[in-house]
């Protein structure tokens, strides 16, 4: 009977997916500062615009894994060591290449901002339990063509969390001293709590003088509706340290962030919705442009959301390990049922599975299917075609050296036991703890 377990993700690798570790260690945590735009995020935005050719060879493999700059925590007396902290020392292996770490005062795109409060917003792809966020500036004459390094920047603002999901917690507001000006690095690091490790995203800004000028918020949009709910979103402003929430004409709300689920709504009703932004000395710009939803009926036979963008996160010759985007529901959803060659194979409350107890150089075709907790069922997601690898015999006649470098997913015999590399590690010998070590025994 085959083995069905959802198991922690800490990472993506450049081709496949996800680093897999230890118990203790499981977690479903990526993310990526998306306004003011990461370095790796507006890699991935500028291959939508430049093409995939050109902006890899600008930014590498994080143009699909801007979530995954991820790094042991402990900055600055630990993480990414200095030279490759824009990379994340290549993400654990997720990202796998150090172009992020490339550095010139024209080498990559800037945003402008101004000095004194700024509103910095996260986009979770698996939000994880979180123990703060710090964010680090580049100095006065820092050398702008020098990769960075610890000594060139100081800690500007730390938001401490209370160890929840990081999704109650999606915008910051950070000062911007003043006395900077012109090109200057932000490093914002994201401290999960219940593992090891921690995010990174360097961002590259453009500051001006003190301005705590801000705009209308802009593409006001209903993201999903239901008999008694209406969730909405909008472009974050850079200069926002906070956003009022109008239903009907009347102001409802004030959050920090630039999502927000509006909820107890009636059934079959029309409401009509406009943002305002403030700045953190309280200014307050022209209002969104104005959005109507209308929730659905009580006896309509709603359905969830079709699961969407289902891929694979880590193959072996044994298993696959898939996720997807999650499905939603007014009532909320139940479970995601996994179909494998049209058969159900499994079920998880979780967006992300492993189907255990394959056959190696195999191909299987997957989907995924959601349920709700009033009964309704989705349609099936798009269909994944994977193909298992080889047993690897050559690789599991090899002997660990300790001048080898070993991959994610590299076997070796050690001590005649056999051991799997769970990440990217240069000297570690396999006899080291399963729990807390790079190695996996497989005996």
């Amino acid at each position: 009977m085959n083995r069905k377990k959802v198991i922690g993700l800490l990472g993506i690798t450049s081709i496949l997916g996800v680093t897999i570790y230890g118990k203790t260690d499981t977690a479903f945590a990526h993310g990526y500062v998306e306004s003011p735009p990461a370095r790796g995020y507006q890699g991935q935005l500028d291959s939508k615009s430049l093409g995939w050719d050109l902006s890899f060879k600008l930014y590498g493999n994080v143009i699909t894994n801007p979530q995954s700059l991820e790094g042991p925590k402990g900055f600055p007396t630990a993480g990414p060591v200095d030279g490759h902290i824009a990379s994340a020392n290549g993400g654990l292996g997720q990202i796998n290449d150090f172009t992020l770490d490339e550095q010139t005062s024209k080498r990559w795109k800037k945003t402008d901002v101004h000095t004194g409060p700024t509103t910095f917003t996260w986009h979770y792809t698996a939000p994880h339990k979180t123990s703060k966020w710090h964010y680090y500036m580049t100095k006065n004459g820092w050398n702008q063509n020098a990769p960075l390094s610890r000594d060139e920047l100081q800690l500007i603002g730390e938001v401490k969390h209370d160890g929840s999901s990081a999704s109650n917690n999606l915008s910051h507001t950070i000062n911007i001293p003043k006395d900077r000006s012109g090109y200057n690095i932000i490093l914002a690091v994201w401290d999960v709590s219940d593992t090891t490790n921690a995010f990174y995203n360097v961002i590259d800004v453009n500051v001006n003088d003190s301005n705590t000028s801000i705009s209308s918020p802009t593409h006001l949009q209903c993201k999903n509706v239901g008999k008694d709910y209406i969730s909405l979103s909008w472009n974050s402003q850079i200069n926002a340290s906070k956003y009022n929430i109008y239903r009907d004409g009347i102001k409802i709300q004030t959050i920090n962030s630039n999502k927000y689920d509006d909820k107890d709504l009636s059934p079959g009703t029309e409401y009509s919705y406009k943002i305002e932004a403030v700045s953190a000395n309280g200014e307050i710009f022209d209002k969104s442009n104005v959005i109507k939803v209308r929730t659905l009926y009580q006896d309509s036979k709603e359905k969830p959301t079709t699961p969407t963008n289902l891929h694979p996160m880590n193959i072996t010759s044994k298993s696959a390990t898939l996720i997807w985007e999650p499905s939603q529901h007014s009532s909320g959803i139940q479970m995601y049922e996994i179909y494998r060659n049209g058969s159900l194979v499994g079920n998880t409350t979780e967006e992300c599975y492993t189907d255990d107890g394959l056959s190696s150089s195999t191909n299987y075709t997957y989907a995924i299917k959601a349920l709700s907790n009033g009964g309704g069922t989705s349609e099936l997601s798009n269909n994944l075609i994977i193909t298992t690898k080889s047993m690897g015999t050559s690789e599991l006649n090899d002997s660990w050296r300790r001048d080898k470098v070993y991959l994610q997913g590299d076997h070796v015999i050690f001590k005649g036991k056999e051991y799997e590399a769970k990440w990217w590690n240069t000297n570690h010998q396999p006899n080291q703890s399963e729990q807390y070590g790079p190695w996996k025994s497989l005996f």
